[in-house]
């Protein structure tokens, strides 16, 4: 079964206390110093910290069928991920980044739903993988504090310009296959802000070690476990599925002549040495025809102000109104809370899956000229009046929008990678992982 990657953002926080064992006589009792083996700021790592993250993530590569690198690799890797995850963490709490428990529960539900359980099913399911339900709500809330962080400090900075978009649609067309994307995994030997010449050369020889164990047959699985200094490491430094917009602009250029199974030569960005390999590529040149519907709507919106009762009664108001003989569009624009009020509500051409899908559902259930019954979204109560309906060659407008899409992901992953960087340089940080 499929779970969210705990992992993602992190490892969960634990207390640095002493272990002991309360059935023994107080005599004969033995105590176990749960020693410190890093710091970070003012916050400590312990031994007990890093034994359970790796009970985890020896569970996950066991799933997975990848073997483990060495134990002091692993120590390592570990211990470098819980060092970035709490200086993102401590850089969150002092810019006043929170997420509430509701949040966490909803995060939670929608998790055991993809997965087709039910909330107390699921929490079984955790049980079994020996995984506490408090510890996986604290994993669950790190990893909605960085992606919160993520939108914020990235995200949200982003933009594309109608060239890049033209650009790279351009260079699409000028390639015979076509538009394509491209299954990765990769390897990422991180070199520090400001590194020294030999810090950089140490940093190279490590890249050039998992280089040559992939040339004489190694599984890049393993070799990325072992080699890789990047947060999917140990799961093999896998991408996924990538356009060529989305493609990171160190390697993307020698991505494109790849074959599938080949491994690219390392190449050097201002994050580290990066190696790569061509899983699998695939093509999407079709045409794309779908039915839209131009329709137009009146919300209400549920908030602090307003209650579930007062909309409802509201949206009811309206609905007799418009069935008494009042124009939509007029009520629309006097009554919609919308940016589309001033439009009379005209929401214009919608393609399938635009909307929410409770609104999607009401809407295809009427005829061009009918007005829906109230309607609960996430949003508020609408009425919904479909106008009309057509069949259209959308390509050239997916295109343009996937283009657009591609683009900022690739160019938030960058920004997303270097800014992680740069905060865990800044952290002032002590490892003790050696000391006996």
């Amino acid at each position: 079964m499929a779970f969210r990657n705990l992992f993602k953002a992190g490892l969960a926080l634990a207390s640095a206390c002493a272990l002991a064992q309360p059935s023994a006589p107080a005599q004969n009792r033995v105590v176990s110093v749960d020693r410190v083996i890093a710091v970070i700021n003012d916050e400590a790592i312990t031994q007990h910290d890093l034994d359970d993250a790796k009970r985890i993530i020896l569970q996950q590569l066991k799933q997975q069928k990848v073997q483990p690198p060495a134990q002091d690799v692993l120590d390592k890797q570990v211990l470098e991920r819980m060092l970035t995850e709490r200086s993102l963490l401590q850089f969150a709490k002092e810019s006043g980044v929170k997420v509430d428990d509701t949040q966490i529960e909803r995060a939670i539900l929608r998790i055991a739903q993809e997965n087709k359980l039910s909330a107390e099913d699921f929490r079984k399911v955790l049980e079994k993988e020996n995984i506490a339900y408090p510890r996986y709500r604290e994993d669950i809330r790190n990893e909605l504090t960085v992606q919160r962080m993520r939108e914020r400090e990235v995200d949200s900075k982003i933009t594309v310009s109608d060239a890049e978009v033209d650009q790279y649609l351009a260079t699409l067309k000028s390639q015979s296959g076509g538009e394509a994307e491209y299954n990765l995994a990769h390897i990422l030997v991180i070199v520090p802000e400001q590194a020294s010449a030999e810090q950089i050369d140490v940093k190279k020889r490590r890249a050039e070690d998992a280089l040559r164990a992939l040339r004489n047959g190694a599984d890049f699985a393993q070799v990325a476990a072992a080699f890789s200094e990047a947060s999917d490491a140990l799961s093999g430094g896998n991408l996924g599925w990538r356009s060529g917009a989305r493609l990171p602009t160190v390697f993307g250029d020698e991505v494109r002549t790849m074959k599938v199974g080949q491994i690219s030569a390392i190449t050097r960005s201002a994050a580290g040495f990066h190696i790569v390999k061509l899983l699998d590529k695939r093509s999407h040149n079709e045409s794309t025809v779908v039915d839209q519907t131009h329709a137009r709507h009146i919300l209400v919106r549920v908030n602090e102000i307003v209650s579930e009762s007062d909309a409802k009664a509201k949206i009811d108001r309206l609905k007799e109104r418009i069935d008494s003989g009042a124009k939509f569009e007029d009520l629309a624009k006097l009554n919609s809370e919308d940016t589309t009020s001033a439009k009379g509500g005209d929401l214009g051409w919608l393609n399938p899956g635009d909307t929410v899908p409770e609104f999607d559902d009401a809407m295809k259930k009427l005829e061009p000229g009918q007005i829906s019954a109230p309607v609960r979204s996430p949003f508020g109560w609408h009425l919904i009046q479909v106008i009309e309906r057509r069949r259209q060659d959308i390509t050239g407008d997916r295109e343009r929008s996937e283009a657009q899409v591609a683009i900022r992901q690739r160019k938030a992953d960058e920004a997303f990678q270097d800014w992680v960087r740069q905060i865990r340089d800044r952290a002032y940080v002590e490892v003790r992982l050696d000391d006996r």
